[in-house]
């Protein structure tokens, strides 16, 4: 049986009413629930998808747990907010930030990117060193690092994607090992390239990946949050008041490049200024932000600092 959903479905999908994507979403929990014995759980990261994910999910299973990971990256106001949540289960990683970016390296551009730099400064094989540089022989010269990134290849410091796997991924992994439980993840297909793909691939409910996770607002659009966050009276946390739209791990450098001014760093320069200064000056960010071209203080634009 396969899951796999055409881009005109998703499309499609996407242009539903709320109330229409409300009662699909609640046949997917559901289905998932039922399907893995009533063993799940929400992943919880306090941001406002998964406010929305936890609310949907608990009018249907009232007594599923939530699971927040405890990165030491997390906005003030994110675990200020989800103290006040009942029944969170808090697991942390193993490794610090500063220990995975001294061991492994800055995450930087995107997971993608980041990986294939890797790859290419640290290889044996002349095979994969080549697809890094040149890409496949197909049209699409897939494998390849995008033209533009390519001069990070000799940055003076550590690249990597791995931070995310040790930091979350593998906190949450100890957890379905313990307890046996299945995730409810609130991820959607515009969050990127990459969650679009998996949602094709497998649907809301991927029961036959090896990843095996429900994310049944996979079809939902940013605008849907907010209108079921409006419409339920959903609590969120207060950091959305103070500009930001994404509060994943404060001091994460994949996507910075794309933010329009104000971009999170310098927002924090002005919000958070004690961990801007951990961020850029002790951790060393700053380097990697002004070598990829990124600002990352208020100086730029006078009216951001009123």
């Amino acid at each position: 049986m396969s899951n796999k959903i055409e881009t005109w479905q998703l499309k499609f999908r996407q242009r539903l009413p709320l109330w229409l994507k409300e009662a699909y979403t609640a046949k997917r929990i559901r289905a998932w629930h039922r399907d893995c014995g009533g063993q799940t759980y929400v992943s919880f990261s306090g941001g406002k998808d998964s406010c929305v994910l936890l609310h949907q999910v608990r009018k249907i299973c009232p007594a599923t747990p939530a699971v927040f990971v405890d990165t030491g990256l997390e906005f003030p106001e994110i675990r200020d907010f989800v103290d006040t949540i009942d029944n969170v289960v808090v697991v942390r990683p193993k490794m610090s930030f500063k220990q995975a970016i001294e061991k492994y390296g800055f995450p930087v551009v995107s997971k993608e990117v980041s990986q294939k730099i890797s790859e290419a400064r640290t290889t044996r094989s002349e095979k994969l060193l080549h697809k890094r540089l040149y890409g496949d022989t197909n049209k699409y010269k897939s494998g390849k690092i995008p033209n533009k990134w390519q001069f990070l290849i000799k940055a003076p410091f550590k690249i990597s994607h791995k931070c995310c796997h040790y930091l979350k991924i593998e906190p949450l992994r100890r957890y379905e090992k313990e307890s046996r439980r299945r995730p409810f993840v609130g991820i959607m297909a515009t969050n990127s390239h990459a969650r679009k793909q998996r949602y094709l691939k497998h649907g809301c409910n991927s029961f036959l990946a090896k990843k095996k996770q429900s994310i049944p607002m996979g079809f939902w659009v940013e605008a849907d949050i907010w209108g079921y966050i409006k419409k339920h009276k959903v609590p969120y946390s207060g950091i959305y008041d103070l500009g930001y739209n994404n509060t994943g791990c404060m001091f994460c450098l994949f996507g910075v490049h794309r933010e329009s001014f104000p971009n999170k760093f310098e927002m924090m320069h002005k919000t958070h200024p004690k961990q801007w200064d951990y961020c850029i000056n002790k951790l060393k960010c700053g380097e990697v932000l002004s070598y990829i071209g990124v600002n990352f203080d208020r100086k730029a634009g006078l009216l951001w600092q009123e």
